[in-house]
């Protein structure tokens, strides 16, 4: 590298450093803030499912939004504690304490790091756009779902008052745009609902009513475990299932993301990153985490773009559990349910229901699965490995039918040419099509298997070919295969039997 290529390279990571972080300030900064009380409720939710304290959620939401916001390779998009993780950990808590909990949540985060070192966030390349759109249904669906507890007239809090705050909350969230942008609309209905209800001293849920809010600082800390063999035996399947959970999730939200602002992303990175936040959330005293939807829904409708925003949302956070958690606890539940159904809303994927008559029905198929499986199981990844099960199986089905042999005889020579792609799908139809000569209306000598015209994927396609070519020679034929690409004649060479038959395989280009 020239010394000019050099500062030309330095210069364009400088300006985007400066535009991820100082582009968008005062935009990112009040979105990071309307983020930090939505993460409030959400976090005591998830310590309450995981079975342990709220501090525990909470310190991770703010370990993980502040070091993400350096380490992640999506700008704008928020990471915290989530549900998808804290369901994994519930037995492990429940047997062996939250020491081990922090502890699995450091060895989730080193296979993370080897899982962007491997690069399989390529693996996101077999997500289809079918399962894409079912899992934002399913988010949508749950998010609302999550909701319904704080409407349930028959739970303490919930009255009248309840619901016209929820209503004047969505009000407010679509109807202060059409008159400013200045600030986020939901961090309008935030203010103006906790005054009311403080003026009024309405009689409804509040976020100290979810649990005790933390005090005081996290503070550093490792594991009081054994560092034994046991211990790894104890931890590492919890970890390795929160790992895979939580970097499909959050690749999945990136992709979201990347969809919503025009913008693209390193999702490479961000597996790295996931894995050093959740590394530093445990050793602060924080359960595992991974990126979330709802939260970086809201935070890119408010405005939020940049990795100020991410950063902000933990600080403020951290600011609020610390030095105005009395505030804060005061704030009227219906306000953050407001904003909840508001995410619910723009999340799903309203499109996809008028093209139910336009797209493939395997597509519609694939894409309802996802949606059911989610929201029977409320577990993204089980949902989401279903959907690209299926649509590898709808995938296998189309290419078997994009297949065909054909016949053609002159004088004493059959050639048989083939079309397509022959793998473990389409190995039967191949074998098929190319019965013996001898069982033929007009059986020819010699025969040439032309398949220049189509492509050899495994050995499963080999192991035909062999036996299509036994075959024919044992009923005795001389035969001949031309046209073997060279990708299929490095398999033939190295998979194939044709030395063992003796038959002649002759190659030739590729048209």
């Amino acid at each position: 590298m020239t010394p000019s290529t050099g500062a030309t390279a330095h210069a364009s990571t400088t300006a985007r450093w400066k535009s991820e972080w100082f582009g968008n300030v005062r935009a990112d900064v009040l979105a990071g803030i309307v983020v930090a009380l939505a993460l409030i409720p959400e976090a005591i939710g998830f310590s309450i499912i995981a079975g342990v304290d709220p501090r525990v959620g909470l310190y991770a939401s703010v370990a993980i939004a502040m070091v993400i916001a350096f380490t992640g390779g999506r700008p704008g998009m928020i990471s915290a504690a989530t549900a998808a993780v804290a369901v994994v950990v519930v037995p492990l808590v429940r047997d062996h304490g939250v020491e081990y909990l922090f502890a699995a949540t450091i060895l989730m985060g080193i296979f993370q790091g080897i899982a962007a070192l491997l690069k399989l966030n390529l693996l996101m390349q077999f997500v289809s756009r079918s399962v894409i759109t079912g899992f934002v249904n399913a988010l949508a669906i749950l998010i609302f779902m999550a909701q319904l507890p704080q409407l349930d007239p028959t739970n303490e809090g919930v009255n009248w008052i309840t619901y016209a705050m929820v209503a004047g909350g969505l009000a407010m969230i679509y109807l202060v745009p059409r008159l400013t942008t200045a600030i986020p609309s939901p961090l309008v209905a935030i203010v103006v609902l906790t005054c009311l209800s403080l003026w009024l001293g309405s009689p409804v849920n509040t976020v100290s009513d979810m649990g005790e809010l933390p005090q005081g600082l996290p503070f550093f800390m490792l594991p009081d475990v054994p560092l034994t063999w046991e211990t790894l035996a104890i931890i590492a399947p919890y970890s390795l299932t929160m790992a895979a959970v939580g970097l499909l999730e959050s690749l999945l939200t990136a992709q979201i993301v990347d969809d919503m602002t025009h913008t693209g992303s390193d999702k490479q990175r961000e597996c790295g990153g996931q894995g050093i936040a959740n590394i530093v959330a445990a050793l602060f005293g924080g359960m595992g985490g991974c990126a979330m939807i709802g939260q970086s829904v809201i935070n890119v409708t408010s405005g939020g773009r940049g990795r100020l925003s991410t950063f902000t949302a933990g600080l403020a956070l951290l600011i609020m559990l610390v030095l105005l958690g009395g505030i804060v606890g005061q704030v009227p539940m219906p306000a953050l349910v407001a904003i909840m159904i508001m995410v619910s809303i723009g999340t799903f994927s309203w499109n996809s229901i008028p093209n139910l008559r336009v797209h493939p029905w395997q597509s519609s198929m694939v894409m309802f699965v996802t949606v059911a499986v989610v929201v029977f199981t409320h577990n993204l990844a089980i949902g989401v490995l279903v959907g690209v099960l299926l649509s590898g199986i709808f995938f296998v089905q189309k290419v078997m039918h994009m297949f065909e042999v054909t016949r053609t005889k002159e004088g004493d020579t059959a050639t048989y040419t083939a079309h397509g792609e022959i793998f473990f799908g389409s190995v039967a139809r191949f074998e098929a099509a190319l019965g013996p000569e001898s069982l033929q209306p007009d059986p020819a000598d010699h025969v040439i298997i032309d398949v220049s015209r189509a492509h050899f994927w495994d050995i499963s396609a080999i192991g035909a070919l062999d036996k299509v070519v036994e075959r024919m020679r044992m009923h005795g034929r001389s035969v001949q295969v031309v046209g073997l690409n060279e990708a299929s004649a490095d398999l033939v060479d190295r998979h194939g039997a044709t030395d063992r038959t003796g038959v002649e395989i002759g190659l030739a280009p590729h048209p």
